[in-house]
C-alpha cells in the first residue's frame, strides 16, 4: 500500500496552492480579472487534496481518482478568473514600470502553481517513487540567449527554450552560451537582486551540463544521478 501521505508530488503541489494563497490576493495585479474567484477556487482544492494525502491508493486508482481530475479542473477555472490563456503577458504588459520586477516574480509563481497542478496527473502516472525530484519537470533545454545580471557580476541570466515555452534561468556558470543543451529543474522561481529565475540548471563539480541528450522539452536522457542532488535538496527545503 502507498502511502500518499509522504508521496513528494502531492505535497509539492499543496504547497504551491499554499504559496498561491498567500501570493494572490496582494499580487496587485492590473486588468480585467476576477480575483474573488480565484482565490476562492484555490481555497476549494484543500479538500481534494486532504482526499488524495489519505486515499493510499496506488496505480491507475490515484491517477484516474476524481480528486486529481478536480484539481486540474479548477485550475483551468483559475486560468479563466485570471483572464484566460494569456494571462501572464496581459498582467506583465499593464504594470507600471516600476512595478514590472515585482509583478514578473508574481506571474512565475503562480505559474508553477498552475503547471504543478496541471502536470500532477502525468507524475502521478509514473507509479509509487519516494524520491524529491520525481515531484517537479526536469527538462532539456536550449540556451537562446545570454547576458550579465544588472546587479551581479557573479551571475549570468538566461533565456531558456523549452519547446512548448521559454522560461528564465539565473545561473552562478559564467561559460554558459548560446546554443548549449542544458538540463533544467523546474522549481519554485526564486528572485535574485530582482531577476526572477524560473528554474535551476542540472550540473556537477561548479558547473552545468552543457550538452544533455534529449529532445527540447523532454526529460534528458543519461545525465549523471549526482546532478540531481542538488535539486533534491531545494526541493525538500521547499517542503520545510
Amino acid at each position: 500500500m502507498w502511502d500518499t501521505s509522504k508521496d513528494y508530488r502531492i505535497l509539492v503541489a499543496n504547497k504551491s496552492r499554499e504559496n498561491y494563497l498567500n501570493i494572490i490576493p496582494t499580487a496587485s495585479f492590473r486588468g480585467n480579472w476576477n480575483k474573488k474567484l480565484a482565490i476562492e477556487t484555490g481555497k476549494l482544492m484543500n479538500s481534494d487534496f486532504q482526499s488524495l494525502l489519505y486515499s493510499y491508493l496506488e496505480g491507475d486508482d490515484l491517477v484516474n481518482s476524481p480528486d486529481v481530475s478536480s484539481l486540474a479542473e479548477k485550475a483551468n477555472k483559475i486560468i479563466e478568473c485570471l483572464g484566460g490563456e494569456n494571462w501572464n503577458k496581459n498582467f506583465l504588459k499593464a504594470a507600471p514600470k516600476d512595478e514590472k520586477e515585482k509583478t514578473s516574480q508574481n506571474i512565475a509563481k503562480v505559474k508553477f502553481f498552475i503547471d504543478t497542478i496541471l502536470g500532477l496527473k502525468d507524475r502521478l502516472a509514473l507509479g509509487p517513487i519516494n524520491d524529491p525530484i520525481i515531484s517537479i519537470d526536469i527538462k532539456v533545454g536550449e540556451i537562446m540567449s545570454v547576458s550579465k545580471h544588472p546587479k551581479a557580476d557573479s551571475l549570468m541570466i538566461c533565456n531558456v527554450n523549452l519547446g512548448k515555452r521559454a522560461i528564465t534561468v539565473v545561473t552562478n556558470d559564467l561559460n554558459v552560451k548560446t546554443g548549449n543543451h542544458v538540463g533544467v529543474s523546474l522549481l519554485p522561481p526564486q528572485s535574485f537582486m530582482d531577476t526572477v529565475s524560473e528554474g535551476m540548471f542540472l550540473g556537477m563539480n561548479g558547473s552545468i551540463l552543457k550538452e544533455v541528450d534529449g529532445e527540447i522539452g523532454e526529460m534528458p536522457k543519461g545525465i549523471p544521478m549526482e546532478s540531481l542532488n542538488e535539486t533534491r535538496n531545494l526541493v525538500e527545503a521547499y517542503l520545510k
